[in-house]
């Protein structure tokens, strides 16, 4: 299964060998899927609170289980309860919810986990300003991001872990190449996007003119 190039962004950022991979709030599971092929030493657990989407999976998963040489376990839970294991390398990654939920799931998960190593990719819609400021106050640090654009929408695609000493820019650093026009589209819309928020409040104003500083710099 082609998977989109928001997914194929995601799958391309786990590098390393991880123990235990978790596809949080997967959905129809299509990138644990594409984990399962290219990181077969891993065990990939698929993990969404909608029931009758977590049966459907498992039952497929089932079906073709003769050819998944890979370990895999499904969870119909809560992500912010998430059971990791502990003395294993875990990568979490979260992709297709709202920024406030985002950071209310990986909040959770570091106040059950604050003793053990946590690294995430992480891809929220939309709020991706409040997410980085967030992830900074909570301590994490950049392994890497990315911006990639699919059906005319933008996503931000952060790897981070709170071992990484790179800081995380409140608008992003490593990821913007504003050579491309794709890249200059996504910064004219953002800036856009706090102008119009801004009005009379000084903290959007603030937020536009970092964008806006982003623009400058390469100019």
């Amino acid at each position: 299964m082609k998977l989109s190039s928001r997914l194929d962004t995601i799958k391309n950022k786990v590098t390393d060998h991880y123990d235990h991979i978790w596809d949080c709030c997967c959905d129809h599971g299509q990138l644990g899927v594409a984990l399962l092929a290219s990181h077969p030493k891993s065990v990939i657990h698929f993990v969404d609170v909608v029931d009758e989407l977590m049966i459907d999976l498992e039952s497929q998963l089932q079906k073709h289980a003769s050819a998944i040489q890979s370990q895999w376990q499904v969870h119909c839970m809560d992500v912010a309860k998430l059971p990791l294991i502990k003395g294993k390398k875990n990568l979490i990654i979260i992709a297709g919810v709202g920024g406030d939920l985002l950071i209310e799931l990986v909040r959770s998960i570091q106040t059950r986990n604050s003793d053990i190593e946590l690294e995430f990719i992480l891809c929220p819609v939309l709020h991706n300003y409040m997410v980085r400021c967030e992830l900074i106050e909570m301590g994490f640090g950049l392994i890497s991001e990315t911006l990639v654009k699919e059906n005319k929408r933008f996503y931000e695609v952060l790897h981070i872990s709170n071992q990484a000493v790179k800081q995380i820019a409140p608008v992003g650093s490593d990821m913007w190449n504003l050579s491309d026009s794709d890249h200059q589209e996504y910064l004219t819309k953002t800036v856009s996007h706090y102008q119009r928020m801004g009005g009379s409040s000084e903290n959007y104003n603030n937020i536009s003119e970092l964008y806006l500083n982003l623009r400058r710099s390469t100019s």
